[in-house]
């Protein structure tokens, strides 16, 4: 089996290299593990987002496998896409214009069970 449940979120109003060192804090981790990281984490306007699609990747998994235990779901994939960006201009001296990039990002998680041995 490939996975149990997945989450995304498009165009998330954040830079993928901010979300990148957050979701670095969780790959491998179990899922509630993953969701203290996330609430004490210092980086909390990315660690929010990221919060918000693990806990809809693990509804996702009651919803999918009723019977699942949600103490054994650990975070086997995530990843954060680059996504198009938002491009403003900025008056700049002489006459000129400066390019101002909003970058927005691409949040998956993956949910796998814990196989018990």
């Amino acid at each position: 089996m490939a996975y149990v449940a997945v989450a995304k979120t498009k165009y998330a109003k954040i830079a993928p290299r901010k979300s990148r060192l957050v979701a670095d804090l969780i790959r491998g981790k179990e899922a509630g593990e993953a969701q203290t990281i996330l609430r004490f984490s210092p980086k909390k306007k990315a660690a929010g987002i990221i919060s918000k699609v693990l806990d809809s990747a693990i509804a996702n998994a009651q919803v999918k496998h009723p019977n699942i235990d949600v103490d054994n779901l650990y975070i086997s994939r995530i990843f954060v896409d680059k996504a198009p960006y938002l491009k403003r201009f900025r008056a700049a001296p002489r006459g000129r214009g400066v390019a101002i990039l909003k970058r927005y990002c691409h949040i998956t998680i993956q949910l796998d069970e814990i196989e018990e041995k």
